[in-house]
């Protein structure tokens, strides 16, 4: 078993169809095997072998799917890096990982040149883009060596890439995902997309990050279907490749929806898409109600997490559920869990727990909280949900986030859904701020509609006419942008530092 065979069977059935576009490059299943097989064996030559970590620094570039292949092939593991890490950070994670090798670009030297020489067992950079004098380039490490590298056969668990958490909080953890979990998840989210070799199938979101890596790029490759691949979501950009290239798969993130909801997109401008996808953080039943009205289709809504490869849940076509992020998929399970880890009763509201062959392996060099994780043989999600009397499991909030308000525990999504409702809200945070008398009361962060009026006082009055007098945010703050990492999930730790500065709350 190891997941590069995917693409090894894509390249031998579609040798000449296209893995990928990315403006206007082409790249053809049987160049990417090629490729693939050649930097695998360069990677051999660097020696590499069976579990050393090789990290990958690197936008969204044909060169990403080339790296992050060969290192499966050689049975090494992908160490995939937000390529907006700190020189800090990223010594951080290159150091966790014990990564022996890393590929990046020239552009992100400014981030790589601080590492260089603190870590001992970084013994090799690769550029994939770009030069620098001194410094190997990926063309040079493949160049002359054979184009046909077979992926070696390995355990199902394995390890094949570690996927470091978002880092919203505290220290980023690497999740470490077995050869096993991953081609469980890509077959399943294949099955259920029903994605196949016909498809094109939108890439912009980031390939460091579970979503873009598993979800859209191995299943994309698995069905050997076609990645329409951005560096990053441009509006202007994305909608021309979806009417240029025909595109039929359009995975995204709520901020995107949003976005393109505000911006009036003509329906014509989607009009070949055939299934739009929503994850990574929660999508407003407001946004999907009106996507609903303007598109004349739904936005099918999944859930997961890094630690779950990702896909745990789907909304499926043949039952839609508004609201929903539907069941749990083939041979998984869920469950509800109450605060002494039993399982609670339908439409009662606790922690969502998940087993299954897609769960990770644990968090690379952190023991005792992969044991926390994992105990009792089910992934702790710490997000709050609950599931109704017919299976379908309901997104409610992150345990960490509830906020507590002289003993009233209070959900911030739910006050989010009723600021959702107001005209001129075109996105809002809810989160909790100290408060010495009641421990913690309700603040909003609200982003108004382009040219939207709407003074917090109002906002305010809107809001007790929809959630309880306890729920009512103690101050509304309207400001031009939500801080947001680069997959679109919100970060709350931002907005925490936000309020710390902030004297209107004093």
């Amino acid at each position: 078993m190891n997941i590069a065979q995917h693409v090894e069977r894509s390249a031998r059935h579609f040798r000449s169809r296209p893995a990928l576009i990315s403006g206007d490059r082409t790249v053809t299943y049987g160049e990417l095997e090629a490729a693939a097989s050649r930097t695998a064996h360069g990677l051999q030559s660097l020696g590499v072998a069976a579990e050393d970590r090789v990290a990958i620094l690197l936008p969204n570039i044909p060169e990403f799917p080339v790296v992050y292949l060969a290192t499966a092939k050689t049975g090494a593991v992908a160490v995939s890096l937000n390529v907006m890490l700190v020189p800090d950070e990223l010594r951080y994670v290159l150091a966790d990982s014990g990564a022996k090798v890393l590929f990046t670009t020239a552009a992100q030297w400014p981030q790589v040149q601080p590492v260089v020489g603190s870590l001992p067992g970084l013994e090799h950079i690769v550029l994939c883009e770009g030069t620098i004098a001194g410094t190997r380039t990926l063309a040079e490490l493949g160049a002359g060596r054979p184009d046909a590298f077979k992926a070696v056969d390995l355990d199902r668990s394995a390890p094949a890439a570690i996927l470091y958490t978002s880092g919203t909080t505290g220290k980023q953890k690497g999740a470490t995902l077995s050869h096993g979990n991953v081609i469980s998840n890509i077959l399943a989210t294949q099955h259920l997309l029903r994605i196949d070799r016909d498809d094109r199938v939108a890439l912009f979101l980031p390939l460091f990050h579970c979503f873009g890596q598993n979800f859209i790029m191995n299943a994309g490759f698995s069905a050997g279907a076609c990645l329409v691949m951005h560096r990053r979501f441009d509006g202007d950009a994305v909608l021309a490749s979806v009417e240029k290239l025909g595109v039929t798969v359009f995975s995204a993130v709520p901020t995107i929806y949003i976005n393109l909801l505000t911006a009036e997109v003509p329906k014509a401008r989607l009009a070949s898409v055939r299934l739009f996808f929503s994850a990574a953080a929660p999508l407003p039943k407001e946004v999907a109600d009106r996507w609903r009205d303007v598109y004349g289709k739904p936005i099918y809504q999944g859930y997961g997490l890094t630690e779950t490869s990702p896909l745990a849940c789907f909304n499926h076509e043949f039952e839609h559920r508004l609201g929903s992020v539907g069941t749990p998929i083939e041979n998984v399970e869920m469950k509800v869990l109450d605060p002494e880890d039993r399982e609670a009763p339908p439409n009662t509201w606790g922690e969502i727990a998940i087993r299954g062959p897609n769960v990770m392996i644990g968090y690379w060099n952190r023991p005792e909280e992969t044991a926390q994780a994992l105990r009792g043989g089910w992934f702790h999600t710490g997000d709050v949900g609950y599931v109704d009397a017919d299976g379908y499991f309901f997104l409610v909030d992150r345990l960490k986030d509830m906020v507590n308000s002289a003993g009233f525990k209070i959900w911030p999504r739910e006050v989010e859904e009723a600021l959702y409702r107001h005209p001129a809200v075109q996105e809002c945070a809810v989160l909790g701020a100290p408060d010495p008398v009641m421990g913690e009361v309700v603040v909003a962060f609200v982003v108004l509609q382009p040219d939207a009026r709407a003074r917090a006082e109002e906002i305010e009055t809107f809001c007790r006419e929809h959630v309880s007098a306890y729920k009512v945010p103690r101050k509304v703050l309207v400001v031009p942008e939500l801080p947001k990492s680069p997959t679109g999930k919100l970060l709350k730790r931002v907005l925490r530092e936000w309020l710390a500065r902030d004297r209107r709350l004093s």
